[in-house]
């Protein structure tokens, strides 16, 4: 793996390697940032797929943001990491340009893309990739049978293959292990239709018995080597307690931080949802703030709220 850059954030050490991995190192038994090294970031809410357990309860008519003006975006740390999703990330018109821009300022551009899209749009992706104006790539999985699926998920090193807890089944993730591929497990959001969806009886219970068997079969899935690298968002570490399955030490190397959600905010990664225009800790987040022009005074206003300044 090749260095792409090493730079210094609050009290710590941030080396960003081509392959997606991140190293932060001090002389501290802790870390604390003054700004974000990476943001979640929703530029559309536009998408044809109307999933049941869309959280973010994306359409066909969906708004896109107007992702070209926002002057936050010019005072970001040089090679801050963005993860650019929605809604259908190529239904924006700006896209492309945004990515251009997210280039030339020396951002580290990242999206995900629903399997469909992605297979439907396999030249442009490539295109990205080829420019480098995306280095990794999130496929939201939606059929692992699929002709020609895994090959194309090959072709793109970065790749990495998003699933959800309680919608992913064990036979899906089955049909893709072995094949040298990388997963990141996410929890499953109520929130939204996500909600809508999981206070139906049937789904309930059909959500809460794929999430027992992945806590299950966790361990098999990681000490068996099933994919190459298998990680977690926070909500999906909460679900699942992957730590159960590693030493302390092992965990307190590799885990980046709350989310601040159920404590303090110790991650340096926020989110921002540029067509409301309004900015949070995550996601799933309730409390929602407008947009600032300075990212440092989001990510200080958040941090505040938990007393941390």
């Amino acid at each position: 793996m090749n260095l792409i850059s090493k730079y210094q954030n609050g009290n710590y050490t941030v080396s960003l390697y081509d392959d997606g991995t991140k190293v932060r190192e001090n002389d501290l038994n802790f870390f604390e940032a003054d700004f974000p090294e990476s943001m979640d970031i929703k530029i559309t809410n536009r998408c044809n797929m109307n999933c049941p357990m869309c959280h973010e309860d994306s359409k066909c008519d969906g708004a896109n943001g107007d992702i070209m003006s926002e002057s936050f975006i010019d005072r970001l740390h040089p090679y801050t990491e963005l993860a650019l999703g929605g809604g259908n990330v190529l239904e924006h018109p700006d896209f492309y340009d945004f990515l251009v821009k997210c280039k030339n300022l020396k951002l580290i551009c990242n999206t995900t893309i629903r399997q469909e899209h992605f297979m439907q749009n396999l030249d442009f992706i490539r295109k990205l990739r080829d420019e480098g104006l995306i280095y990794g790539l999130g496929i939201s999985l939606s059929d692992p049978w699929q002709d020609g699926f895994i090959d194309a998920v090959k072709e793109f090193p970065n790749a990495v293959i998003h699933v959800i807890n309680g919608i992913v089944a064990m036979q899906d993730l089955e049909q893709l292990r072995y094949y040298g591929l990388k997963i990141l497990i996410l929890g499953y959001k109520e929130f939204r239709r996500g909600e809508k969806l999981y206070e139906n009886a049937d789904a309930k219970e059909h959500i809460d018995g794929l999430k027992q068997d992945l806590y299950n079969y966790l361990p098999e899935i990681v000490y068996h080597g099933w994919f190459d690298v298998v990680s977690f968002d926070n909500l999906a570490i909460k679900q699942l307690k992957p730590q159960r399955i590693m030493s302390k030490e092992a965990w307190d190397e590799i885990y980046m931080g709350d989310d601040g959600l159920d404590g303090e905010m110790t991650s340096a990664s926020i989110y921002v949802d540029m067509v409301k225009r309004e900015f949070a800790r995550n996601s799933c987040a309730v409390d929602r703030y407008p947009i600032m022009d300075d990212i440092k005074d989001m990510f200080n206003f958040l941090r505040g709220r938990n007393g941390l300044d």
